[in-house]
């Protein structure tokens, strides 16, 4: 009895350590399944978004034809053109890839704020200010904007904010005293709140050294901007004026309503625009937007690109 009892209870043993082996097989064969479909799911995402990318540059040439082509045909930009608005969705392998191209002289150059030589220009600060009023926001953000490009540590009085300020904060950091690359930096300035930059944001805009305002593109709250006494209805009649294809006199259309120094800061035709191109392939999705400079000539050079933001 003793003997058959032994015999039972090792035949059992093996009986738990086989199943014991089966079920730790089972274990590391679904792991290694499972590392293997991730890997390939990970490789897959990975090439669909190369390919993205060389789409989206692909694109970006594209943009850059239609602005040569453009100044070709005329040196006037307005909003009539074939290139204003929104480009047409072309359908690609696995996805589709669209976006639209944008005059960034419609837009207040935040760094015309300095002149040359780091300091601030009153003019340009006045008319910063206007905007702000135009947009219902807190003029303010104008001498702190201000303070934080000029090249100088003195707080302009009476609405400056130079480092004292800034380095108090939780995390502390000092002002930029420098021209900016993107207006997202405008985030940083003291009191800035994330409702008022979003207001702002479509009416500014970040380009290197000082640009003129182009009127046939500038949005309502710009052109409202341009003088103390520019009333919404003198807005409402430029914007219909320069439906049909942009202003046919600039000096005309806006010598009695701003100061001769502004209207020497107005133009009719464009130097920067932006492209933002966006490619989806499957579950990929990427947003490429080029800053892009267009000289006299026509040639078109990209001269920033980032994904995913401005």
């Amino acid at each position: 009895m003793s003997h058959r009892a032994g015999t039972r209870r090792n035949r059992g043993v093996a009986l738990i350590t086989a199943m014991l082996i089966t079920a730790l097989a089972t274990l590391v064969a679904a792991n290694l399944a499972w590392d293997n479909a991730l890997d390939v799911r990970r490789t897959m995402v990975l090439m669909n978004r190369d390919q993205a990318l060389q789409v989206a540059l692909g694109a970006e040439s594209l943009v850059i034809s239609v602005l040569h082509q453009d100044l070709d045909e005329g040196q006037t930009d307005h909003l009539g053109e074939f290139w204003a608005g929104d480009l047409p969705v072309f359908p690609i392998e696995g996805g589709e890839v669209f976006g639209t191209i944008e005059d960034l002289q419609g837009r207040f150059n935040i760094n015309n704020l300095i002149d040359p030589n780091g300091k601030i220009d009153a003019e340009a600060l006045e008319q910063f200010r206007r905007l702000l009023n135009a947009l219902g926001l807190d003029p303010r953000f104008a001498g702190i904007t201000a303070d934080w490009l000029d090249s100088d540590e003195n707080a302009e009085f009476p609405d400056g904010a130079e480092d004292p300020i800034y380095t108090g904060m939780i995390p502390p950091y000092r002002s930029a005293n420098q021209t900016l690359t993107s207006v997202s930096e405008l985030a940083a300035l003291e009191g800035m709140d994330k409702a008022s930059l979003d207001t702002l944001l479509p009416h500014i805009v970040a380009l290197p050294g000082r640009t003129n305002i182009n009127v046939n593109t500038a949005t309502a709250a710009v052109l409202q901007s341009l003088d103390e006494n520019m009333s919404p209805s003198d807005v409402e009649g430029l914007l219909k004026e320069r439906e049909s294809g942009g202003f046919s006199d600039i000096q005309t259309a806006f010598a009695s309503l701003v100061t001769p120094d502004v209207l020497s800061r107005l133009d009719e035709s464009t130097d920067y625009f932006q492209c933002r191109v966006v490619v989806r392939i499957d579950t990929v999705r990427i947003t490429l937007y080029s800053l892009l400079l267009r000289g006299p000539r026509g040639d078109v050079t990209p001269i920033v690109r980032s994904l995913g933001t401005t």
